[in-house]
């Protein structure tokens, strides 16, 4: 695998000028709503409406930055009534996660930031590549969010049988089929867990 990287405890993003990298606090904390947003981003830049969901379905969430992939921003509520409560945020293409993780983050580096190994959904439907982390630094961040990472292989293998990792199996970061797949992180996102959940 390549050399393990060190990285820094994520700092916040609280303010229209995107930070470096984010942490679960102002726009993105546990108590966030469409409100805030329109407060931090300005009215014109929050926008909400449909969007499209997994698997073809349709779901209600506010975009901040619409139309600009490298700033935009989803957030699901779980509050849809009153546009609260933030269920999950997806990040921009530009983006600082906890810990350093951003997209091209490759396995070895993830692995390095959350100090152990970790498991994922097989590649190749809506859910494939989705990885949240149960144990290590990533499971545990401050302000009581989650990171959660979607995997895509980067390399371009003809005649190596990639099905083990394929479908829907948990697959292990210490595969050794990974490492020549080149797998990196291709999408984040961070979220809560349902109010009746929470400690």
């Amino acid at each position: 695998m390549l050399a393990r990287a060190t990285f820094f405890v994520a700092l916040a993003l609280t303010a229209p000028a995107f930070a470096e990298e984010i942490a679960c606090e102002g726009a993105f904390a546990i108590d966030s709503s469409e409100a805030r947003l329109i407060e931090i981003y300005g009215a014109d830049n929050v926008e909400t409406g449909i969007v499209p969901g997994p698997e073809g379905t349709e779901m209600l969430a506010t975009t901040v930055f619409p139309g600009d992939p490298r700033k935009a921003l989803q957030f699901v509520w779980w509050d849809e009534d009153n546009l609260r409560d933030p269920g999950n945020i997806e990040l921009p293409s530009k983006a600082l996660a906890h810990g350093g993780v951003h997209i091209g983050t490759t396995l070895a580096e993830l692995e390095a930031i959350n100090g152990e190994a970790f498991t994922f959904n097989g590649f190749g439907w809506d859910y494939g590549g989705f990885a949240s982390f149960r144990t290590g630094a990533l499971s545990n961040l401050p302000g009581g969010c989650h990171l959660s990472v979607g995997l895509f292989p980067h390399a371009n293998l003809e005649g190596v049988d990639t099905m083990p990792v394929n479908g829907d199996v948990e697959v292990k970061s210490t595969d050794p089929l990974l490492d020549l797949m080149d797998v990196r992180v291709d999408t984040l996102s961070i979220g809560y867990p349902h109010p009746d959940f929470r400690d």
